[in-house]
């Protein structure tokens, strides 16, 4: 609805009831218009539809990838929002990121804890819906900036430009773009999966990533000790989410299923299997087994049939059974297969190292069955991108005859190697990793799963080695107020930032003439007004 159209609206509902004759069209139109979104379902619903239009859209041309960036807060989600629009106009193929590893470490009751889904599974939805908060304030916030450019327009009679504003305000971008959230495991059973992802969605996500861990031993997905768990157990909660998206209305909510079996050598059960090949036989298939035909048992053996052979697989003093090594990437495949063939929409395959072909070795078998089927990968901080990209460069050079004895390939990390050419090449492949990976291996969204727990922390080094050092106050007004006022930063003014303007606005609403306003001459970020 246009703004012009609101407040017509506006006007008519007014009309309608003589007791709010004290009430403004106009200030309603402009709530109305400030809260776009009632609910979190409305968010989930228009989001998903976003993300539906970009996969088509990256289906037809793969250098439409989309990207986002992991967030712990609703502030740092918010920022980051801002900060697209207005470096690049527009939030187009952006999203944000729900790590359930940023959560675990920084939103439990608990403290700081590891990535094994041992925090309150509530604090996810309960993050869903901070984000999504946050946003709309932003969303607020900017409409409410253009008002007053309205009311100071339409005070100076200057029609045009109060045309100019009005446009502006028909023709806002939200700050509400998708969410991809992270389950973990489930937290439990099918059912704690479904409980879990309807709270999740109600919050406002309009996808869920679920890996296929057990949810009791989920570790995360750098770290060793990884168990799986069988096919059916997985699909069950893929279904479970699928059951949560539609009983809620959702019909094109997004599904990401992850599989950990790269780095995965465990699983906890043996696969149920009716008869030979089926997805529980092709799971057993991959176990570690000792062939037993004719000898005799001992206490406590467990056995399984492979063709005519008698099996005993191997099982560790935790009760865990152990997979073949080498066979990570036939069982990635495998899952993959199987999980878009049961629902899900996205996949995602941890893998140890950023390597396009390793990937891509993958990719093509999958979509040698799926055509469509498309990855969202994590450009994790576990990597170390500088030494795998360097090793990557030495490698191919070594390859193809070139000279690498000025290079010890196992501290290419150091600075020494900097000014060199490789590098510089090393680095170039950085730059046009996600380009190249969305290109050759299906890569549909690059994401960064903990940036923002870095910057945070890199960011309060450098301002506590300045300003309790010797550059005292200048540590933070150089390196902090000078370069956000210089960069445009939003909240320089951090009391417009926190809805303190909004609130003034509300107050002339509600009280008229009798507002007691904070904004008045004597607030000091009027000092920022240049």
């Amino acid at each position: 609805m246009s703004y012009s159209d609101s407040i017509e609206g506006a006007k008519t509902l007014i009309a309608e009831n003589h007791a709010w004759s004290g009430l403004t069209a106009e200030a309603v139109a402009r709530m109305r218009l400030q809260n776009r979104f009632r609910t979190g379902l409305d968010i989930a619903r228009y989001t998903a539809a976003i993300m539906r239009r970009d996969m088509a859209a990256y289906d037809q041309d793969p250098s439409k990838y989309t990207q986002s960036l992991g967030c712990w807060h609703g502030f740092i989600a918010q920022q980051k929002v801002i900060s697209l629009k207005k470096h690049f106009g527009t939030t187009e193929r952006r999203y944000i990121y729900l790590s359930g590893w940023m959560v675990a470490a920084l939103r439990s009751q608990f403290g700081p804890l590891p990535d094994q889904s041992m925090h309150e599974k509530t604090s996810v939805p309960a993050l869903v819906e901070e984000i999504y908060t946050f946003l709309r304030q932003a969303d607020a916030r900017e409409l409410g900036m253009l008002f007053r450019e309205i009311d100071k327009a339409r005070a100076e009679g200057d029609q045009a430009r109060e045309q100019q504003l009005v446009q502006a305000v028909d023709n806002h971008q939200t700050h509400v773009i998708p969410i991809i959230a992270d389950i973990d495991a489930g937290f439990g059973n099918a059912e704690a999966t479904y409980l879990l992802a309807k709270k999740m969605i109600e919050a406002g996500a309009c996808a869920v990533q679920i890996e296929n861990q057990v949810s009791d031993e989920k570790q995360c997905g750098h770290q060793d000790g990884k168990v799986t768990i069988p096919h059916e157990e997985f699909v069950a909660k893929i279904r479970a989410c699928r059951y949560a998206f539609l009983e809620l209305g959702i019909d094109d909510g997004i599904i990401v299923a992850r599989t950990d079996s790269l780095g995965a050598g465990l699983t906890k059960q043996i696969a149920f299997s009716a008869s030979e090949g089926d997805i529980g036989d092709q799971y057993n298939d991959f176990l570690d087994c000792d062939d037993v035909s004719g000898e005799p048992l001992n206490n406590g053996d467990v056995l399984i049939t492979r063709g005519s052979k008698l099996l005993r697989p191997k099982r560790l003093r935790s009760n865990l059974y152990q997979f073949r090594e080498g066979t990570g990437a036939d069982r990635c495949v495998l899952d993959c297969i199987n999980a878009l063939n049961n629902g899900a929409d996205l996949l995602w395959i941890e893998t140890e190292k950023p390597h396009v072909e390793q990937i891509a070795g993958m990719m093509d078998r999958i979509r040698q069955v799926i055509p469509n089927a498309k990855l969202v990968y994590n450009n994790s901080p576990s990597f170390n991108w500088t030494l795998n990209f360097r090793q990557q460069v030495f490698d191919d050079w070594q390859s193809e005859g070139r000279d690498v004895s000025g290079f010890d390939r196992a501290k290419l990390m150091s600075e020494q190697y900097d000014d060199s050419d490789l590098a510089r090449e090393a680095d170039e492949k950085i730059r046009t990793f996600q380009h190249d990976a969305s290109k050759r291996a299906g890569i549909f969204h690059h994401l960064i799963t903990l940036p923002t727990y870095h910057t945070a922390a890199l960011s309060t080094d450098n301002l506590t080695k300045e300003y309790f050092g010797e550059q005292g106050m200048l540590g933070y007004v150089a390196n902090v107020q000078r370069k956000e006022i210089r960069q445009g930063i939003a909240c320089v003014k951090h009391q417009n930032m926190a809805g303190s303007d909004m609130g003034d606005d509300h107050k002339e609403y509600f009280a008229g003439e009798a507002a007691l306003k904070a904004g008045g001459a004597s607030n000091t970020m009027n000092q920022f007004a240049a």
